[in-house]
């Protein structure tokens, strides 16, 4: 298991390590002593997974103060265009985003830090697993546009995506309160 940091502060790209044979594959994709070790959240308390067609995008969502929650993405089947926000206020980098191709052929994984607004494109039809460290809470969810021309994210959809109605009615960064 590899770690690697994106360029906004607190992101990781984790690169695994599988070992194949002739029945196939075994990885180790998270290890809490590694990831402690490096400074990242070893304490997940969730485990979700999402499964969308090909054109889909998700997202951008995080959970507000106290339910802030930190992020461990993985794509088991598939593959996605994964991109992150920095929503803290006090950062060098807030309004920034950072995206990372994931994708169950290459094995990796990103780590998005409490803060941030997270949300992706499905590139195939796909099965994404991610773990949080805190516990969903219906009240403090909240999302940003996934189309902020503000922002700029450079999605990688030929045409228009699949959005949920809820997605489409997200909040830019300029109108949106503060996570704390």
């Amino acid at each position: 298991m590899r770690i690697e940091a994106r360029k906004l502060a607190g992101t990781f790209e984790i690169v695994f390590d599988p070992k194949r044979d002739a029945r196939g594959m075994f990885t180790r994709w998270y290890d809490r002593e590694i990831f402690a070790r490096a400074g990242l959240p070893a304490g997940w308390v969730q485990g979700n997974e999402s499964v969308s067609q090909r054109g889909v995008l998700r997202g951008l969502h995080f959970q507000r103060a106290p339910h802030t929650e930190a992020k461990f993405v993985r794509v088991v089947a598939g593959a996605i265009f994964d991109v992150f926000v920095d929503l803290r206020r006090g950062s060098s980098t807030y309004g920034q985003w950072d995206a990372v191709e994931l994708s169950a052929a290459t094995g990796n994984a990103v780590v998005i830090p409490r803060g941030f607004a997270h949300g992706f494109y499905a590139r195939s039809d796909c099965v994404v697993s991610y773990l949080v460290d805190n516990a969903y809470a219906p009240a403090a969810e909240g999302g940003l546009a996934w189309d902020d021309a503000q922002l700029a994210i450079r999605w990688p959809a030929a045409s228009a995506p699949i959005v949920s109605d809820k997605d489409r009615a997200w909040p830019r960064l300029a109108d949106l309160e503060p996570l704390d």
